[in-house]
């Protein structure tokens, strides 16, 4: 289910839904219906609107880099990747990004001189 969770757009779905089917079939239809009510308009919307605007405004980690470095995380570090890994990650871009701004600025001042 937590693999499944991390997917983006359709990962929660696919965690309730089979449930909410499940339990529709199986003439628990009361309990079959507010799950699909409850996950279509609680949890669809937190996992489609609520985490992109906390993953991608603050961090601009894209979805499928998430997903690989908890994926990632914990296959290496075991629980406790599930936040080192995406914050191993965030520090590799972030080095990323300022490593060639530092570099085109130190030969900027090598050719000057």
């Amino acid at each position: 289910m937590v693999i499944f969770a991390l997917l983006p757009v359709v990962g929660t779905s696919l965690v309730w839904g089979p449930i909410a089917i499940y339990l529709l079939a199986s003439g628990a239809a009361w309990q079959g219906v507010v799950l699909l009510v409850y996950g279509m308009l609680v949890i669809g919307l937190v996992d489609n609107l609520l985490r992109p605007t906390l993953i991608d405004k603050e961090t601009r980690i894209p979805d499928y880099l998430v997903l690989i470095s908890t994926l990632g995380g914990i296959a290496t570090f075991g629980p406790n990747g599930f936040v080192v890994g995406p914050v191993i990650a965030a520090l590799f871009l972030a080095a990323w990004s300022v490593f060639p701004g530092e570099q085109s600025t130190a030969d900027k001042s090598n050719r000057q001189k």
